[in-house]
């Protein structure tokens, strides 16, 4: 067990034939005393900051544990929010080429469909062409075709009938 300013104090030396000078040795005792108590009242203060500074690197490690933790949490939910949006860019991908495809077949029958009526529409021109050139040219014929000169005779000859008064 160590000592106490105390002990020292009441410590007491037989006395001997030819001893120190118990005056001197009682100075001494009391600067040691002296020295002994600023060493233990040191002590004390050191303790006790070293208490304090203890509770404070408890304190930090502890901020530094929760910040590591949020840390790692954020980077877990930035990784999930960075999978999440390429899993929904993918999909809006896949929709986008799906609607492309949709779009582009739509466009290539309607095209289809549309190229089937120009067909038909050339091939209806092209018969009622051919049909209207053969009535016009029948109507030619008609107009060529000498039954006019016999009409023709026949009203001279009305006109001459009329005029001579029959």
């Amino acid at each position: 067990m160590p000592l106490t300013p105390l002990d020292i104090h009441n410590k007491e030396f037989n006395k001997a034939f030819r001893g120190y000078d118990e005056d001197e040795v009682n100075e001494f005792l009391d600067q040691v005393i002296k020295d002994y108590e600023m060493i233990l009242r040191e002590k004390k203060e050191h303790e006790e900051k070293a208490k304090e500074l203890n509770d404070r690197l408890s304190h930090f490690n502890t901020i530094e544990e929760t910040l590591n933790k949020s840390i790692l949490v954020a980077q877990e939910s930035a990784e999930d929010v960075r999978r999440n949006a390429q899993k929904e860019a993918k999909l809006i991908i896949k929709e986008a080429e799906k609607n492309a495809d949709r779009i582009i077949n739509e466009s290539l029958l309607k095209s289809r469909k549309l190229q089937v009526e120009i067909d038909e529409l050339k091939k209806q021109s092209k018969i009622f062409r051919n049909r209207f050139k053969m009535l016009v040219e029948a109507q030619l014929e008609l107009i060529d075709n000498d039954d006019w000169e016999h009409l023709m005779e026949y009203e001279e000859k009305d006109k001459e009938l009329e005029e001579s008064g029959v």
